[in-house]
């Protein structure tokens, strides 16, 4: 932030026929640009504008929230957010990496500005007090029912992308570039944005100079934003292991090899990773989430599977955790006589790491749109978001939070002395109205100065 300091010199002829000279000193606060974000001429417009709509969103985030779909499942909301797009005049290409939707405006000269929502929802039957809840299940592989759920907050991201590209679509006197908007299927598998990448995102299209997405905060208050420079969420990789033994009756087990045994000591060894192998001035997390073995009381099986969640943020760290993992229990059924563990990792997404200039830019233009007592600075996470892969292919990138529970039910929760339900919960709700204004002032705000015409 650069403060200019304005000094004056007033003089005053005095009734006495004397005159009293005075200095006054004023100050003016720009960005780090040197000029005042571009929001600070059009705050009450937008501000009038989405008074004015809010109806539309309300009733589109309603319509969305009732119509969940899972991960790589989304062929019906992405038809929906297709059709809204075109409505606005955008050039939009379906089936990007599965049910992907790009959208692109071209708009005179300037950079280009990536706007990204995910369209996921979870397998999770929904506990809220409201009319429009979810009622949709489906059966999954193992021949259970359960309900889906937009418990993440997806529902908020896609309301939100389409109200401010609407707004930019019918205001296009206020910027100047290249639009271009992302519906991303699966990120709760950590796979859309992977998947659009490799179906030719920047090259089939553009690659943008800047992405902002927004995710909802359980946590934070309704009308507040948090954000950060630099590592904000973790990588996250998914670790299967089988330990194989040699089965045999319980009563005689020096005739086995017990995997169970093996699995359980594994389970200890894996601590000594993080706290012996790691610097503690790096965080890291190894979870041992599940652990399966065995059939009967007095049979010893001849395998045991273990499922663990791994979390990092340097890249050197995860490769370290990952190796030690099936170092570890390599060894132990080495010293068991056993035959080599078979050890698999999946759904890796790599560490989101916000642009340190971006943030900071986007800090005083937040503060400008909702004021600078409203914008808070985040915590650190070791949750996942693939919204990171498009920063590794070089894109400067921002992810804020957005505060969604009103503060009365926040310190109702307090009083109670129980935490709020949390992203993923059955009972999670956002006070939807005060959510989506919040993220629509800044989100736009973001587009706004990105995208400011020249002078």
């Amino acid at each position: 932030m650069i403060r200019i300091r304005f000094i004056f010199l007033v003089v005053s002829l005095m009734a006495t026929g004397s005159v009293q000279c005075s200095i006054v000193i004023a100050d003016d606060t720009l960005s780090p640009t040197g000029m005042k974000p571009a929001v600070v001429e059009v705050k009450h417009e937008l501000e009038r504008w989405f008074s004015e709509t809010t109806p539309t969103w309300l009733r589109t985030y309603r319509e969305l929230h009732q119509s969940p779909e899972l991960s790589f499942e989304e062929k019906a909301t992405s038809q929906y957010i297709a059709d809204r797009w075109r409505d606005d005049g955008y050039v939009v290409v379906t089936n990007v990496g599965g049910f992907g939707v790009v959208a692109t405006m071209e708009n005179g000269p300037g950079p280009t500005v990536m706007l990204r929502c995910d369209m996921d929802a979870l397998p999770v039957t929904e506990q809220t007090p409201f009319p429009f809840a979810s009622t949709k299940k489906v059966t999954q592989s193992d021949g259970t029912t359960v309900g889906v759920m937009h418990a993440c907050g997806h529902d908020i991201h896609m309301t939100n992308v389409l109200a401010v590209s609407h707004f930019l679509a019918t205001h296009r006197d206020h910027w100047s570039g290249r639009l271009m908007l992302i519906a991303q299927p699966a990120e709760e598998r950590g796979a859309g944005a992977r998947s659009m990448l490799d179906d030719g995102l920047f090259q089939r299209f553009v690659k943008p100079d800047y992405a902002i997405a927004l995710h909802v905060g359980h946590d934070l208050p309704a009308g507040q934003v948090s954000l950060m420079p630099g590592y904000s969420q973790a990588n996250v990789d998914s670790v299967d292991i089988t330990m194989h033994g040699r089965g045999g009756h319980g009563s005689a087990p020096e005739t086995t090899i017990d995997p169970i045994v093996m699995a359980s000591m594994l389970v200890v060894d894996l601590q000594t990773i993080v706290s012996r192998e790691i610097s503690p001035r790096k965080p890291a997390v190894i979870t041992v989430g599940s652990i399966h073995g065995g059939t009967k009381h007095n049979i010893i099986g001849d395998e045991c599977h273990l499922q663990l969640t791994v979390r990092s943020y340097d890249e050197a760290v995860r490769q370290h955790l990952l190796e030690a993992i099936e170092r570890k229990a390599k060894n132990i059924a080495t010293g068991f006589r056993a035959d080599a563990p078979t050890v698999t990792r999946s759904e890796g997404t790599p560490s989101l790491e916000n642009d340190h200039e971006l943030a900071a830019r986007m800090r005083d233009v937040f503060a400008a749109a909702i004021g600078k007592d409203q914008v808070g600075t985040s915590e650190p996470s070791m949750g996942g978001e693939d919204f990171s892969r498009y920063g590794k292919q070089g894109v400067p990138i921002l992810m804020y939070r957005l505060g969604t529970v009103e503060s009365a039910r926040l310190k109702r929760y307090e009083k109670l002395e129980i935490p709020p339900p949390s992203l993923h919960s059955s009972q999670y709700y956002p006070d939807a109205e005060k959510s989506l204004r919040t993220a629509f002032m800044t989100m736009t705000a973001a587009t706004l100065e990105l995208l400011k015409p020249a002078p």
